[in-house]
């Protein structure tokens, strides 16, 4: 057979494959579409974010990390947040920026004043209460209660015990203030009214409700708390599953913990809603 035989071969066997090529892609390389942010209630930003909920493991669940050198973190922008070293999971972060911004179509304004706090954040927190350097209620508690399970008990009326805190898994936020009052008049009644009515639309519930018989434990209602529960709600059952008295410690007033039954009555301690979120 001759060169030019040979050649000619191998020609009608690929002209069919090439020709079939350029038909099914039109002789162009497929784009992938462009995002845009044109929903009334948000709704590309929440298809934008992460999916899959990040991985977890002890330590992050016990706050043992640094959400400012960690990639499953994004630092929450102006005017999202009230300070520049706050930071959330990045599927977090974006579920906020949407209900911001639905909120602020509606004359409504959300910001975040609190986000994931670490394992030394919130024993900084818990010792200045503990040692008295922080007054509760306008106490000093080193002074005005000696016995430890019932200064304790005070300080969880609203504080977190290191290594029991949500803030520790970046799900959770403290939004416009801390104050009870700020939330029972004006704008601040305005606020809350409106996440009571949409926040679930976004991915959040108010995580402390009042207690009563459907919560009768844990801490004291929290209108400013509010938790993102496509993956809180499985970190708790993580920590259920992972975490015992024994990872708890590190910090004065630890070796109560038992005593005060904090993993049932506090960690779990939560609005029954945001369970089944």
């Amino acid at each position: 057979m001759s060169r030019k035989t040979i050649l000619l071969v191998i020609v009608l066997i690929a002209l069919p494959v090439a020709c079939r090529a350029v038909l099914k892609g039109n002789g162009k390389r497929q784009e992938p579409p462009a995002s845009s942010d044109t929903s009334s209630d948000g709704a590309s930003e929440l298809d934008n974010a992460e999916t899959a909920s990040p991985a977890t493991d002890t330590n992050h669940l016990l706050g043992h990390l640094d959400p400012a050198a960690d990639g499953r973190f994004a630092r929450v922008a102006k005017p999202y947040g009230s300070r520049r070293d706050l930071y959330l999971l990045r599927e977090v972060n974006a579920a906020f920026v949407a209900m911001h911004k639905a909120a602020r179509r509606e004359g409504v304004s959300l910001v975040v004043v609190s986000a994931t706090r670490n394992f030394k954040d919130q024993k900084r927190i818990w010792q200045r209460k503990w040692t008295g350097a922080q007054l509760v209620d306008g106490r000093d508690l080193a002074k005005t209660i000696p016995d430890p399970i019932a200064r304790a008990r005070a300080i969880l009326k609203y504080s977190a015990m290191p290594g029991t805190s949500r803030h520790h898994w970046g799900t959770d936020i403290d939004i416009n203030s801390v104050e009870p009052a700020y939330f029972k008049s004006g704008k601040g009644a305005k606020v809350y009214a409106w996440l009571a009515a949409n926040a679930r639309r976004f991915g959040f519930c108010q995580t402390y409700t009042a207690k009563g018989q459907t919560r009768p434990h844990g801490y004291e209602q929290e209108p400013w708390h509010w938790s993102y529960c496509p993956i809180a709600k499985r970190y708790l059952n993580e920590y259920a599953e992972q975490i015992t008295y024994d990872h708890i410690t590190g910090f004065p007033g630890a070796h109560v913990a038992p005593d005060l039954k904090v993993i049932p009555h506090y960690v779990m301690g939560i609005n029954p809603d945001c369970r089944k979120h």
